[in-house]
């Protein structure tokens, strides 16, 4: 079955369009059975019901110094500005009501818990925030740099001692910089692996020798691991290759690059940083390397050149040897030597930059005898939000439009993410949708623990006007909150046909996207996205669920998180039933929404729309939404699409 050019309907399919040329009657009866599958699973799940429960009292504000034109009384706790105050007044109103279920600690859901932490969190940061009187970008530059309470120092060097695994460089790196790392691989140790015993290779148990060393940055939010600017992981054993490896990567918001690997194979003559190769040739034993013939010998003498001997080098790790590990910042990349021999070199990916190399980190296989830091800078160029905000009047939010507009977005945000939040406005936020008034952008942010920050962001909110505050502390499992506050807006504050949800590190063609709204049955509610079918949870890991939080096999269909649309009856829906209680709140935002529309669905069929355009993972060429955008790559994706071109930076 063919692909629409732009997205695929999961509902309202009548018939099986054949295709030309499939002479195989079982693959036939196969494409068949599948489609009246997803057909059943998805289609027709409930007939027409009454409208949704119209929505109370909207929201008083559209964020921290920006009254709404659509606000209606003037309600709220005082001290707070309007949208939060509001917020705060309507939650101790439904405290207060003696026959609110679970209002004792034992009757608690998990989640009710930890938002009730969060707002009594939120609610004392936001004082503290709103009393903050010192320098916003000095404090902030200090406890970035020294951490919580002392002073900012950036030593030229620093050393560490045997079994020390971990550094923490406050000023990051510069070109000339040098990290040295003494240390010994382990032998190897075996690991079972579920998979190769389920394929029948043994019992699963294979040997493993291997370590990683590590440059990282800061933690962008809770919840988030921090990104790994170079991941150097030899791997002695080798893994799928069969043979032994040098491996390196970058790692941001959680999302792996493209791993350069080294295998013993030389780079070509051209591929080179700072005039080094990426990798460099060692000895294979996968390889025979041909001898020389006695005509091509008797060749040789004949012409009188002599031979060049060539020096070949093994894999420079051994288990149980002790080697010298030398990592050289440079100028277009990383450089890694070991016993003096260059081995391999590492560009500088975009989104990076040497300042952001914060800290070393040394795991798995490995014994540390010393580890040696020079060279380092005595001064951090990047802390000072002045470098960061660009305090322009050419990018504050226009006032939201008295008249409806088409579409909301509403943009999550962490509270630290100020750059993040720069880089939209300077690029997706221009789109003329927005410049005309036809469709809005507000970020979604919670608090932070740390008092700087939140007085940067409420400065911040009051100088663009285009931020929501929401008054509780941000966590990763409160994130459907921002959900379920982003459709309150797009019905409460604004009268908008559609909702879209993204994140901040989500470009969005926003004129693409329109586009596609528009060609769908504007008189049925639509759920449009990169959707997923019978999604199981995951049970182990970092992104556990368990089975009292989610009983069932599967999620529902759903759209990734980083990018959705959903029409104005299902953002009705939402927020009258969180008004009265009875809306079911999920940890993952997105399976939250698939069940909430689904909810829906059984009252007022939905348009189910899909298209992987609306991407998860990174970027491909005509996107409609590209996810894990840094925000330099935000940048280069609005220069290439003022130059037409819908192409991807898929360089960091």
């Amino acid at each position: 079955m063919k692909r629409a050019r732009s997205s695929e309907g999961f509902l309202g399919v009548s018939r099986l369009r054949a295709r030309r040329g499939l002479g195989a009657p079982l693959l036939a009866v196969a494409a068949f059975a599948y489609l009246l599958f997803v057909s059943i699973k998805l289609a027709g799940l409930g007939g027409a019901g009454p409208a949704p429960a119209a929505v109370g009292r909207r929201l008083a504000t559209a964020g921290a110094g920006e009254p709404s034109a659509r606000a209606r009384g003037g309600g709220g706790v005082s001290g707070y500005g309007r949208i939060t105050g509001e917020i705060l007044r309507r939650r101790e109103a439904v405290e207060a009501r003696p026959e609110r279920w679970g209002r004792r600690l034992g009757n608690f859901m998990e989640l009710e818990r930890v938002a009730a932490e969060a707002w009594a969190l939120g609610a004392a940061a936001w004082e503290e925030a709103s009393a903050f009187a010192g320098d916003v970008g000095d404090s902030i530059a200090s406890r970035d740099v020294a951490g919580e309470g002392a002073a900012a120092k950036c030593p030229g060097s620093l050393a560490l001692g045997a079994g020390e695994t971990a550094a923490f460089l406050p000023c990051g790196l510069a070109a000339g910089s040098a990290l040295t790392v003494v240390g010994t691989a382990r032998a190897a140790r075996p690991e079972y692996v579920e998979a190769l015993e389920r394929s029948g290779a043994g019992n699963g148990t294979v040997l493993v020798a291997q370590f990683a060393v590590e440059l990282r940055g800061l933690r962008a939010a809770d919840g988030e691991e921090p990104p790994r600017i170079l991941h150097l992981n030899p791997r002695l054993r080798g893994d799928w290759s069969g043979r032994p490896v040098l491996e390196m990567n970058t790692c941001f918001r959680m999302q792996w690059g493209r791993a350069q690997r080294c295998d013993g194979t030389p780079s070509r003559d051209d591929d080179l940083v700072d005039g080094f190769k990426k990798c460099e040739k060692w000895e294979r034993q996968d390889i025979v390397e041909s001898k020389e013939t006695k005509t091509s010998s008797w060749f040789n003498r004949f012409i009188g050149r002599a031979k060049k001997p060539e020096m070949t080098w093994p894999f420079p790790f051994s288990e149980g040897k002790m080697f010298v590990l030398t990592i050289q910042a440079g100028i277009e990349g990383y450089h890694i030597n070991v016993g003096g021999r260059h081995v391999a070199s590492f560009p500088h990916r975009m989104g990076f930059t040497l300042e952001d190399a914060t800290g070393l980190a040394i795991t798995g296989g490995i014994d540390v005898h010393s580890v040696y830091a020079t060279a380092l800078p005595k001064a951090h160029p990047s802390f000072s939000l002045l470098q960061v905000l660009e305090m322009s009047e050419r990018w504050k939010a226009r006032p939201v439009p008295e008249e409806p507009i088409h579409l909301f977005i509403g943009i999550l945000s962490a509270t630290n993410h100020f750059a993040e939040r720069m880089a939209i406005r300077k690029t997706w936020m221009q789109f003329p949708a927005i410049q005309l008034g036809n469709a809005v952008a507000r970020f979604f942010v919670a608090l932070s623990h740390r008092k700087e920050i939140n007085a940067a962001l409420k400065k911040e909110a009051e100088y663009f006007g285009d931020i929501v505050i929401l008054p509780f502390i941000d966590r990763y499992e409160l994130v459907v909150l921002k959900t379920v506050a982003i459709c309150q807006y797009g019905v409460q504050n604004v009268t908008a046909d559609y909702i879209m949800k993204c994140d901040d590190d989500t470009f969005v063609r926003l004129d693409i996207v329109l586009q596609q709204i528009t060609t769908y049955n504007r008189t049925l509610p639509l759920y449009l996205g990169n959707l997923n079918l019978l999604h199981r949870p995951q049970r182990r890991g970092k992104w556990a669920v368990t089975y009292e939080e989610w009983p069932e096999a599967a999620y529902p269909p759903y759209a990734n998180g980083p990018g959705y649309v959903i029409s104005a009856d299902i953002a009705r829906d939402i927020a009258s039933r969180h008004t009265n209680h009875s809306l079911r709140l999920f940890k993952m935002e997105d399976v939250s929404m698939g069940m909430w529309v689904e909810d829906y669905n059984t009252s007022a069929p939905v348009q189910y729309v899909h298209s992987w355009r609306f991407c998860q993972f990174g970027c491909v060429d005509n996107y409609f939404t590209a996810h894990y955008q840094s925000p330099r790559q935000m940048l280069c994706l609005w220069e290439k699409l003022s130059a037409r071109r819908a192409s991807c930076c898929n360089y960091r």
